[in-house]
Order: structure tokens, then C-alpha cells, then sequence
């Protein structure tokens, strides 16, 4: 009975890119596992972006510094 977990910052992701990734991981795990569909569990977590960090940065202030400069 795999359980997966996905979390990814609340930036608009949709119904329908939410529903792909769950049919994706569900058939990912059926076809890499031999794991049944029927008792896969996906949770899909949306972390607001103040909660979220990377490079002992806020995703904010990180991406900011990742952003090639505007001429």
C-alpha cells in the first residue's frame, strides 16, 4: 500500500495538473512496483511560499538571485 507524498509551493497549480501527477505516480508505481492502483495513496500538500525555503534562503529571496539580470 504505497503512500506518496508531493509538496509544492501554492503557486497556482490546478485541478488538472494535480490530477496528472496523481495518475502519473499512481501508473509510475504500477508499472515500476508492480504496486496495485486500487490501494496507492497520493497527497498532494500546497506549502504557502513564506514556508518554503531552499539554499538557507526563502524560495523568494532565492529565486531573486537565480533571475538573470534585465538589461
Amino acid at each position: 500500500m504505497p503512500f506518496v507524498n508531493i509538496q509544492v509551493t501554492r503557486e497556482g497549480v490546478t485541478a488538472e495538473q494535480k490530477a496528472r501527477l496523481i495518475e502519473g505516480v499512481t501508473t509510475l508505481l504500477s508499472d515500476v512496483l508492480d504496486k496495485d492502483p486500487s490501494t496507492t495513496f497520493v497527497v498532494i500538500d500546497e506549502i504557502a511560499l513564506e514556508n518554503w525555503g531552499v539554499g538557507g534562503l526563502p524560495v523568494e529571496a532565492y529565486r531573486a538571485l537565480k533571475r538573470p539580470a534585465k538589461t
